[in-house]
């Protein structure tokens, strides 16, 4: 790996020094420097330049995912051509049409420890402010490299978790002390836990189910995110001509899986990652932290690009905001206790939903035959929800469907066909066609009947993200008393 005296020949041949702020850079004959730098380079793809002080020049590597963070991962490092000296120091924008064009900043330096120097391996001891520990760098094939972390990381943070199933809220109505409370919208789409870390960003839904393929548009948000480590909590929503949240607009994108359908609805209906909570941040869960100040470490992470953004909170108030919802036919609103902890998983009344419209998640147990073109397929959906572990039927639910919905639905339904009731108790219609009960639909209705059925049900969506099994009539409980030392 020792340069010759022309170590910096294709540096230069890369590059128009009348255009870049690069250095032109010096030929040096000492070689005993042991410095070394990282630099954040937002080009096409995001990544990481690790750059070793060696015979004068700077070995480098591009590091698409940074560093590994323990000894069980070895991460991609593409070597590049050596770079001068005065690249220690280099932070700049690099023009556009020029040779790795983007903004490149400093985001680690120091000093190492080489223990090996190879042209097929490197082995070194980095000393940085942000970056400690022993590495090795091997030649897997041409300017292919892996990066290897040979020790454990100090034990000095929080590890990042992988399967945080988000907090839900209650179903109630305004609480008493709004000035204690934040309110948000209730955004109409998918519930998304998202976790970034250098170069890479993932998404998974309640279910722990992920589907990171299925949004594209979402994954540049990792240049935002840049080398922090994140768990957010937020939606993916899409939005009608008016500019609404609308569940029916997103269920086309829900449902695909083949690359090129997904990109041909990525055109056609664009999905924003709503982003309201922060989980965890580099070495420090934020759990326990009270709703508040985790909006704050939110907002301070700047988030925000074309498909994802940080909608700010309302501080009491939510009187109005919830009559704004309603003039604008939105959802309704979110309220959050300020003080209330992050409750992984569970349902609490320190959040409380609060509806302009009753919606309810149900189960499909059948379906009954329509008449005329649909004389033969299903009319409408027969329907029901859980009851101390038994199906209970909850009515029909017949209009809401267009053609592609009835296409998608009635080939799911026949791939479930039954004899069997899944139903316990009051039974369906008789010619009802039964299903094995796996089908999560969300309905829109007018009121609860006294025997536990929906008045003028209206279909809004398959829900992929919700076991049959957790689905429950969902009625609303009174919002907590107002706390006395708040």
């Amino acid at each position: 790996m020792s340069p010759d005296r022309e170590e910096l020949r294709e540096y230069r041949r890369k590059r128009s020094f009348d255009k870049t702020p690069e250095p032109l850079g010096r030929s040096s004959r000492d070689g005993s420097g042991n410095r070394f730098v990282v630099q954040e380079h937002h080009a096409r793809r995001l990544h990481w330049d690790l750059r070793l002080e060696h015979d004068g020049a700077l070995a480098s590597w591009a590091l698409p995912r940074g560093f590994p963070e323990t000894p069980d991962e070895n991460r991609l490092a593409v070597h590049t051509e050596d770079h001068p000296l005065e690249y220690l120091t280099f932070e700049g924008e690099i023009p556009s049409g020029e040779y790795g064009a983007g903004s490149m900043t400093i985001w680690d330096h120091g000093t190492y420890e080489a223990e090996k120097f190879r042209d097929d391996k490197v082995v070194f001891q980095l000393d940085g402010e942000r970056v400690s520990g022993r590495f090795a760098l091997f030649r897997t094939k041409g300017d292919d490299w892996m990066i290897h972390r040979m020790d454990p990381p100090a034990p000095d943070g929080d590890p990042m978790p992988r399967s945080v199933k988000p907090m839900a809220a209650t179903l109630s109505t305004l609480p008493p002390d709004q000035e204690n409370w934040a309110f948000e919208i209730k955004w109409d789409g998918v519930r998304a836990i998202a976790y970034g870390e250098p170069g890479r960003l993932r998404l998974f839904g309640r279910n722990l189910r992920e589907f990171t393929k299925q949004y594209p548009e979402i994954r540049p948000m990792m240049n935002d995110v840049g080398a922090r480590r994140v768990v957010l909590d937020g939606e993916l929503v899409a939005f009608d001509d008016q500019g609404r949240p609308s569940f029916q607009r997103l269920q086309p994108r829900i449902h695909l899986t083949a690359d090129a359908d997904i990109r041909r609805q990525q055109r056609a209906i664009p999905v924003v990652y709503v982003i309201f909570d922060l989980l965890y941040l580099d070495g420090r869960s934020l759990l326990r932290l009270p709703y508040e100040e985790r909006r704050q470490e939110l907002a301070g992470l700047g988030l925000g690009g074309p498909n994802w953004q940080v909608p700010d909170y309302q501080r009491g108030d939510g009187d109005a905001l919830l009559d704004a919802t309603r003039r604008q036919g939105l959802e309704g609103v979110v309220a959050k206790r300020l003080a209330s902890r992050y409750q992984a998983g569970k349902r609490s009344r320190d959040w409380l939903k609060i509806k302009n419209v009753l919606e309810q998640e149900v189960v499909v147990g059948g379906w009954v035959s329509g008449q005329g073109r649909l004389s033969g397929r299903f009319g409408a959906l027969v329907v029901g929800y859980h009851e101390d572990g038994e199906l209970r039927y909850a009515g029909k639910v017949g209009t809401g469907f267009d053609d592609a919905m009835r296409d998608l639905l009635q080939d799911k339904l026949d791939a479930l066909r039954t004899e069997k009731s899944p139903f316990t108790g009051r039974q369906p219609q008789k010619d009802t066609v039964f299903v094995r009960p796996e089908l999560v639909a969300r309905v829109e209705f007018a009121h609860w009947t006294d025997e536990g059925t929906m008045r003028h049900p209206s279909f809004e969506g398959l829900t992929e993200d919700k076991p049959a099994r957790d689905v429950v009539r969902e009625l609303p409980a009174p919002p907590p008393p107002a706390d006395p030392e708040e």
